[in-house]
């Protein structure tokens, strides 16, 4: 099961509406469906939420260390109660991951995500839970510093609202460590909308079964 929710990204209103705090953006996701609200715990340097559940309490964190220094507030909460690497998802935003995209998976390296990167050290340990929702990539590594810290345009924002309302379809499942379920719900992909019939043209007359179209 999971215990530990944790949103990546950076604190301060600059910062709020950044491509990098797509995980912070989960997490309020998340303690809304649960009804938690998230406070500051200077002991475990983030916003911290519990919300008490029939199996157990679960904790929602967003790290107000800045990125670089995720794992500090991670690992503090983590240790003090006692909750192993397995029983925490980590959300972050992805570059490798088209906005609209969503993966989940356990454990793996960080791909130069300096959250991952130093969540990954304080832990001791890559293995643990992990939602990317992608937000693409500039298309140059050089770029990607600016791009993280950018805004994304309301459309792309929108596709990344809308892989968060679906991966909330999730929540219990991934809660109660149910991770393929899980992981079905949050993989599939949406339904092709089907095209729409084509209509005879006026002064047509359509084509009997079986037999060549003698309208024109």
């Amino acid at each position: 099961m999971i215990r530990l929710l944790v949103g990546l990204g950076n604190p301060g209103p600059e910062y709020e509406d950044t491509r990098h705090n797509a995980g912070f953006w989960w997490v309020d996701a998340a303690a809304r469906r649960l009804r938690a609200n998230l406070v500051p715990e200077r002991s475990y340097f983030g916003l911290v939420a519990r919300a008490n559940l029939p199996g157990g309490p679960v904790w929602l964190l967003q790290p107000q260390t800045y990125m670089n220094l995720s794992g500090k507030s991670v690992a503090a909460l983590a240790r003090f109660y006692k909750i192993a690497p397995g029983e925490i998802l980590v959300v972050h935003d992805e570059l490798d991951l088209l906005p609209g995209q969503m993966k989940l998976k356990l454990g793996g390296g960080h791909a130069g995500h300096n959250g991952l990167r130093d969540t990954h050290a304080q832990l001791g340990s890559p293995d643990y839970w992990r939602l990317r929702l992608g937000i693409g990539h500039p298309g140059v590594k050089s770029e990607v510093a600016n791009y993280v810290l950018r805004q994304p345009p309301a459309a792309e924002r929108l596709l990344i609202d809308e892989c968060i309302d679906k991966s909330m379809a999730a929540l219990d499942d991934l809660l109660a460590g149910e991770m393929e379920k899980a992981t079905r719900v949050i993989h599939a992909k949406p339904e092709r909308p089907k095209p729409p019939r084509q209509q005879p043209t006026a002064g047509t007359v359509p084509a009997a079964p079986g037999k060549p179209d003698e309208s024109a």
